[in-house]
């Protein structure tokens, strides 16, 4: 394992001092609070606040998108662990503008229960309205009947996104709230693993896999998939990713998806184009328009090969979402005219 780290135990806290002292212009720390971070920009009274979360070394999520048009706070987890409530809450209490505020988080154990905890003691000591979006698009980590108990992958990222701007358009937290539940229950996603990450504090792989192997679903901490096999072409790959979320949720020809393709760590943005080439040529086979893509590395898993597909199915409301701008450290997308 090669890093450039100092301390082990220190990569989080020298990750945020880097970020801070390079982004002081975006974000800003809470006094007292060395894992919570909210925008350093004035957002407007009575505007709903977007808090968003989890483990450290998915970078750019979950620090990389506080900004205008995204989150307004962060809580920063160590090494694949969720933030305590602590961080949770003190965010909550900065970025609340009288309007409640709205959790967005991925459907893992250590999450629900740091991010509930955060919204009672927000609720009962804060006197601050929470609703909470739990994330739960990865096809292969349960059955379609079971959709309830699925992980939160690459989603999280377009859930913050068309949440993040009906809050900053001016909408309350029900209708901020049920936006964000649309877009993921419209939304699925598909992964392959090709090689593992390795983590700072044991140097070790966060799975163990051949090098001629590669492992259809598998989670972005290195949780199992649902078939390991030997490495085929990237249309293959592609076909068997896509042709899993077509039949978990069908997309009928003439509706319009979005399309995002994205890198675990280490994968090339020449072989994330080959994929998405792919997938636009299935989906216009079938009659199916891409509204938007977003291709490269969004949801990490530090140098971890392989990528996901999502699919979100959007309509006018939806596609409004999309459409707004963002001015994030670690992302920007123009409006649409």
């Amino acid at each position: 394992m090669k890093k450039l780290i100092n301390n082990p135990n220190n990569v989080v806290e020298d990750m945020i001092e880097g970020y801070l002292n390079a982004h002081s212009d975006y974000v800003k720390m809470i006094e007292g609070e060395s894992r919570a971070l909210i925008t350093s920009r004035e957002t407007t009274k009575n505007k709903v606040g977007i808090v968003i979360g989890g483990g450290s070394g998915h970078e750019p999520a979950f620090l990389g998108y506080v900004g205008d048009g995204m989150a307004d706070g962060v809580a920063i987890g160590n090494i694949f662990a969720s933030p305590p409530p602590g961080p949770i809450q003190a965010v909550t209490k900065a970025v609340d503008k009288g309007a409640g505020v709205l959790y967005i988080y991925g459907n893992y154990t250590g999450d629900i229960m740091n991010f509930s905890m955060a919204a009672e003691f927000s609720e009962l000591e804060d006197d601050i309205e929470v609703e909470s979006v739990v994330v739960t698009d990865d096809v292969a980590s349960a059955p379609k009947e079971e959709k309830e108990k699925r992980r939160g992958i690459a989603g999280s990222f377009l859930v913050n996104k068309v949440a993040s701007a009906y809050a900053a358009m001016g909408y309350d937290l029900q209708e901020v709230s049920r936006v964000a539940r649309k877009t993921n229950e419209q939304m699925r996603s598909m992964g392959v693993g090709l090689t593992p990450c390795y983590l700072p504090q044991t140097g070790k792989p966060s799975f163990e896999i051949s090098e001629d192997e590669m492992e259809i679903g598998l989670g972005h901490h290195g949780e199992p998939g649902v078939e390991k096999g030997k490495l085929e072409s990237a249309d293959k790959v592609t076909e068997r990713l896509v042709n899993d979320i077509l039949i978990d949720m069908p997309i009928e020809n003439g509706q319009d998806v979005v399309v995002l393709v994205n890198g675990l760590g280490s994968t090339p943005a020449m072989e994330l184009y080959t994929v998405f080439n792919k997938t636009k040529h299935m989906l216009d086979k079938i009659g199916v328009n891409i509204y938007h893509s977003y291709i490269g590395d969004y949801v990490t898993s530090f140098e971890m090969g392989g990528c996901s597909i999502t699919l979100l199915v959007v309509d006018d409301e939806l596609k409004r979402g999309i459409d707004y701008p963002v001015d994030c450290p670690m992302f920007v997308q123009k409006g649409r005219a």
